[in-house]
């Protein structure tokens, strides 16, 4: 869809300047900083320098003690623990990390993953039943278990203790689990909110690594934590900063086997491995097993300590994923007829979907795509075992769970956070259910929320993409949510040579000005290629500075964000007015 343009007011004046003395950088550098809250030396040296040091002590979290008490206490007393974790990246990788660290501390430790298709997200029945059969006494959930107040309960009945540990929202209940570790719990006092399911474990590991006197002993398996936390798209803040780039210093230069032999199955490189790549090459071959069979897969992978047994397991997760790509496709193309359909005569409001026959493994998947596509909140259900059950998404600013919540009395359960949920109720209520959400998101929807917005960070000039401006930026790693890769827009620039598509719908091209050119990429923008080949075309480009390789050579490429023909504006007012023409176009 059509996107509206903004740009960043530039700093203060006055302190872009006193930045820019202070830890000499470029002008535009320290107003990118100065608008994400970094103002002075201080913090700027903790934003370019993440310490372990940083790190809050896990006590801080509340039922930390008591959690750390009672695994204890199950090591002495050689009873058995089950790690109980979820189907994708985070659960995975969290009950890979627990599993790990809790057989290295001498625990008897088993992990168990939910089947997606017959038993869900979150700790089910059958899952409890399995601990009991096989002797457990604690049962330790990670990535799942603060709504599962009736399984907890459960739990209880078969004297089994349950530890959770978890990330997501809470419901109005809190179980009555022997601890629970989630830093959104009502009263919890633990100073940062935005942990993965995997940085909940490490807190917990780091917990016991206290009674232990072995401090240092976490940090080898912040691997885990930086894939989990990349994957599930966590705030890249505070903490989640500091555990994701220690956590890929490990990958990058001593990778466990596992994580090795997935790296070299997808094409990965070595030593360079960044957050991105996480999120586009290694996630989906996490997630594949999960999304069409059996989840452990993955945890083997993850925690097989040899060559060749792990080279096998890597080539199972790539050929499931290849086998989820096609399923993918084909549901996105039925799912994309269904939504016009549902849209037509009126598109502004959400898109609530069903079909009993699309595979619940990639409606997810195929539910982010449909909101790529539309820019419209999106619930897409199938039907397994005689009830509907689906994947919610969302867009900027419209919080997709609380319209659930609303929902709530029509539904058998629902759980996530603002931009993406699950869900389930029985097929009757469907109707019932998407005319009630419909109605609800009507009434949440402001003027602007459903025009996507593309906020560049800062003017630029192509001059001003130096080689130490360029390391500078790289600097801003890792990125994700709260610390986006900074975008920039440039205008009147100069399409040089013959832009074309390549790939499946991608637009390649070079742009020059001041007698400087880049190579540009376009992802999935092959519908702009008139926009560039219009005889002596000039244009205005939203895009951010990306490292590209090529026969052994790494240089800066401009990944293009948006592209529109530029009416040639001059000085810094008129480029504000032509963003602000933008918008109003978009409007």
């Amino acid at each position: 869809m059509d996107a509206r343009w903004s740009i960043r007011a530039p700093g203060d004046p006055a302190k872009v300047r006193r930045l820019v003395e202070e830890i000499h950088v470029p002008q535009i550098i320290a107003s990118i900083l100065i608008s994400r809250g970094i103002e002075d030396y201080e913090t700027a040296k903790t934003f370019f320098r993440p310490s372990l040091e940083q790190l809050h002590n896990p006590f801080l979290m509340h039922d930390m003690e008591k959690a750390v008490s009672r695994i204890v206490s199950a090591k002495d007393a050689k009873e058995k623990i089950l790690v109980y974790g979820d189907y994708d990246v985070d659960g995975t990788n969290s009950a890979s990390l627990l599993y790990l660290f809790l057989r290295r501390i001498g625990c008897e430790v088993e992990v168990y993953i939910p089947d997606r298709m017959n038993e869900g997200y979150g700790i089910s029945e059958a899952g409890i039943d399995y601990a009991q059969s096989i002797g457990t006494s604690l049962l330790i959930s990670i990535d799942c278990g603060v709504t599962a107040v009736t399984q907890v309960d459960y739990a209880k009945t078969k004297r089994i203790d349950v530890i959770i540990c978890d990330h997501h929202e809470p419901g109005p209940v809190i179980p009555d689990a022997y601890a629970v570790l989630d830093a959104l719990k009502p009263g919890d006092l633990y100073p940062f909110k935005f942990l993965s399911g995997a940085g909940v474990g490490f807190k917990l590991i780091q917990g016991l690594a206290e009674y232990y006197t072995i401090r240092e002993m976490p940090y080898e398996y912040l691997d885990f934590v930086a894939i989990a936390a990349a994957a599930d798209i966590v705030p890249m803040i505070g903490e989640n900063r500091i555990l994701v780039h220690y956590g890929l210093k490990i990958i990058n230069e001593n990778p466990r086997a596992g994580i090795k032999a997935l790296m070299e199955s997808s094409n990965l490189g070595f030593g360079n491995l960044t957050a991105q790549q996480i999120v586009f090459v290694m996630a989906p071959r996490i997630n594949a097993v999960g999304r069409l069979g059996d989840a452990t897969r993955a945890v083997e992978l993850l925690t097989c300590d040899e060559e060749t047994r792990a080279k096998e397991c890597a080539l199972i997760l790539e050929e499931e994923n290849r086998n989820r790509r096609v399923i993918d496709e084909e549901t996105f193309t039925q799912a994309t007829i269904v939504a016009e359909d549902f849209l037509a005569g009126d598109d502004n409001k959400p898109i609530v979907i069903h079909n009993g026959d699309w595979h619940p493994g990639v409606i997810g998947i195929v539910a982010s795509r449909l909101v790529e596509k539309f820019y419209r909140p999106t619930v897409l259900l199938t039907t397994i075992d005689g009830v509907a059950k689906g994947s919610a998404r969302s867009i900027i600013n419209f919080n997709i769970y609380e319209a659930l919540r609303r929902c709530e009395h029509l539904l058998l359960q629902f759980g996530g956070h603002k931009y993406a949920a699950g869900l389930a109720l029985e097929v009757d209520r469907i109707p019932e259910f998407r005319e009630l959400f419909v109605r609800v998101a009507l009434e949440m929807f402001d003027e602007d929320m459903l025009t996507h917005e593309i906020t560049a960070d800062a003017h630029i000039r192509l001059s001003e993409i130096t080689p130490r401006f360029f390391r500078i930026l790289k600097q801003f790693a890792p990125f994700g949510p709260g610390n986006m890769r900074p975008i920039f827009f440039a205008n009147d620039l100069e399409v040089f040579g013959s832009p074309r598509i390549v790939g499946r719908d991608h637009l390649k091209l070079k742009v020059r000005q001041d007698s400087v050119v880049f190579d540009c990429i376009g992802f999935n923008l092959g519908s702009r290629l008139d926009i560039v080949s219009s005889g002596d075309a000039r244009i205005d480009m939203l895009f951010t500075i990306e490292e590209n390789s090529w026969n052994g050579n790494v240089f800066p490429q401009l990944k293009v964000r948006d592209v529109r023909p530029t009416d040639m504006p001059r000085t810094r007012d008129e480029i504000l007015a032509q963003i602000r023409a933008y918008q109003q176009e978009a409007v």
